[in-house]
């Protein structure tokens, strides 16, 4: 997920871009927790585009 593309959508589009991260991000634990985990590189980049999901919102809220 690249800054740009974040950047041109709206507060609520980025609230549910980052609801369906957090989605992804529990269903990736479930898998670990039962031992399926087959692509463990997608927690680091999960987790990183939560972060980028927040400052951007964090942007956006103290522009106003």
């Amino acid at each position: 997920m690249k800054v740009e593309e974040l950047r041109s959508k709206s507060v609520k589009e980025l609230g549910s871009e980052l609801l369906e991260l957090r989605k992804e991000q529990f269903n990736l634990r479930m898998q670990k927790g039962v031992g399926q985990a087959s692509r463990v590189h997608q927690f680091k980049l999960n987790r990183r585009n939560i972060a980028r999901v927040k400052t951007i919102m964090n942007e956006k809220s103290v522009q106003k």
